[in-house]
């Protein structure tokens, strides 16, 4: 009982971030003599750039973060994470209103209407908000931010390039810090004009609701961007090469379930088929697709065609050639396991590396490379490193799904308990999902932990919390959880995998 295992508690506390007084004096003492030199200049101010850029400064570094855009932090809080969210959030209301859902509450309304505009305003506000928030943040820290396009230009130097390409600064550095983010995936012979044919950019900001709308791609993107179109009213159909939805890592039975839930919800789905061209014609978008196996052809009509096949990490005009520092067949740069590049006082970390493209995980790279730089440990466990699809349920997962472990030839057991059993969910109405928990069959430790259902995001974190910390699941069954709260489904896929019978279930 309470048992965590040494490696994983090793693991965790090498993890835990450094304060400044954490690093030593020595470590700490400034090279710069002059107000353009630093001692880390970092370029892109994303999540992983301006978490970076302010921890070294609270680190006792001079920091410079270079961001080439208006607004600071990156894909993320400008065309992605942030404004995804908003809409995701804010559309599921009028879609609770609309479909009835709230008059089974008991809150009656006539004649519900969507306002485009202030829905948009909404999300644009959030954006204000947070991203002026980095900019105070900023200021707090003492974060030098220059406006430009940062390009190294030696080992210890980094040139900010204006719109017309001329050098407006040049910034001595001691380290330097590569997090440029991704951008969006072309599709090959397809053109985006961000108003029919878009990129998850322009889908976050169409000027009126499609009455049909096509999707390229069923992973994370794809789902959350045509969920918010759908609950609007348009008629979505996602198109997807691959057997599943969901994109990597989902394990395969949460993507069934998964699916069949959106499906309820109004998208459909074109599975194992491959798209092979669009044209516009006036308004419209003709998509030719066929069978991936069979090779049998059809076209398919929308108002919007929504490419979301992925992003690839933005390396590009950064002058990595000429400094010798090659790029993987992917375009990300290859860093060992402090995040440093063939040039040691050059780092990278983020979407611009191998890993996941999550927010979460290059901010994390980011503290440990920066205290990396001062002689602190550097540790990160991406098998503890979640995910979420932010539809409604939503999707979240860490560590190993089934086809993992079956590749692997672990032997393994399985926990499951579903929300409709939850006291919370069901007095909630939301019931769909469940909450599914892999174990090691000898030892008991968790493996991987899979959770369809309300407020996914939020409790997967206490699974990679206990992944973290090498926890079992008797570990998590025996810890006390409130009541009621959707958290005890969690608790109770953890008992059912260890003792083989959940309490509420039958």
């Amino acid at each position: 009982m309470f048992h965590i295992a040494k490696k994983g508690l090793e693991n965790a506390a090498q993890k835990v971030f450094l304060s400044p007084v954490a690093i030593s004096s020595s470590h700490r003492v400034r090279w710069y003599s002059s107000s353009d030199e630093a001692d880390l200049v970092v370029i892109g101010s994303g999540p992983g750039g301006y978490v970076g850029a302010i921890k070294a400064a609270q680190l006792g570094m001079k920091t410079v973060c270079v961001e080439k855009n208006p607004t600071l932090g990156g894909t993320c809080l400008n065309v992605g994470c942030i404004p995804s969210k908003a809409l995701l959030n804010n559309s599921h209301y009028y879609h609770m209103a609309k479909t009835g859902d709230m008059a089974k509450r008991g809150v009656d309304f006539t004649d519900v209407q969507i306002n485009l505009g202030n829905l948009m305003k909404a999300k644009n506000d959030a954006v204000k908000g947070l991203t002026g928030g980095i900019a105070m943040l900023f200021k707090a820290n003492k974060v030098d931010h220059a406006n430009g396009h940062g390009k190294i230009t030696g080992p210890n130097e980094v040139s900010v390039l204006k719109e017309d390409g001329s050098v407006g600064r040049v910034i001595k550095a001691k380290n330097i810090m590569i997090a440029t983010g991704s951008e969006v995936t072309p599709f090959p012979g397809i053109e985006f004009d961000e108003e029919r044919i878009v990129s998850s950019t322009g889908a976050l900001s169409l000027k009126e609701i499609p009455e049909k709308m096509i999707l390229i791609g069923a992973g994370v993107i794809g789902v959350e961007l045509g969920s918010v179109w759908c609950r609007l009213g348009s008629e979505v159909t996602a198109v997807e090469f691959l057997s599943h939805v969901g994109g990597m890592g989902i394990d395969g039975e949460m993507s069934k379930q998964f699916q069949r839930t959106m499906a309820k919800q109004g998208i459909k789905f074109k599975l194992n088929t491959k798209v092979t061209g669009a044209k516009r014609e006036g308004d419209k978008i003709k998509v030719s697709v066929e069978g991936a196996k069979d090779g049998k052809a059809d076209e398919l009509e929308a108002d919007v065609l929504l490419v979301s096949v992925g992003r690839r990490p933005y390396t590009e005009n950064l002058g990595l050639e000429q400094l010798g520092i090659e790029k993987d067949d992917k375009g990300r740069i290859p860093v060992n396991s402090r995040f440093q590049s063939v040039i040691p006082n050059i780092y990278a970390i983020g979407d611009c590396i191998h890993g996941p493209m999550l927010a979460h995980k290059a901010e994390d790279e980011a503290i440990l490379a920066c205290e990396g730089m001062l002689g602190g440990p550097v540790h990160i466990d991406y098998n503890c490193v979640p995910s979420v699809i932010y539809t409604h349920p939503e999707v979240a997962w860490v560590g190993k799904n089934e086809e993992d472990l079956k590749a692997e030839g672990i032997d393994y057991v399985v926990g499951k308990f579903p929300f409709a059993a939850n006291s919370r969910a069901k007095t909630n109405n939301e019931t769909d999902g469940m909450v599914k928990v892999l174990a090691d069959k000898k030892t008991d430790r968790i493996l991987g932990t899979h959770i369809m259902g309300p407020a996914a995001g939020e409790l997967i974190n206490e699974a990679a919390l206990a992944m973290e910390y090498g926890a079992s699941c008797e570990d998590v069954a025996r810890v006390c959880h409130a009541h009621p709260t959707v958290s005890e489904a969690l608790r109770e896929a953890n008992l059912a995998a260890w003792s083989g019978k959940a309490i509420n279930s039958i």
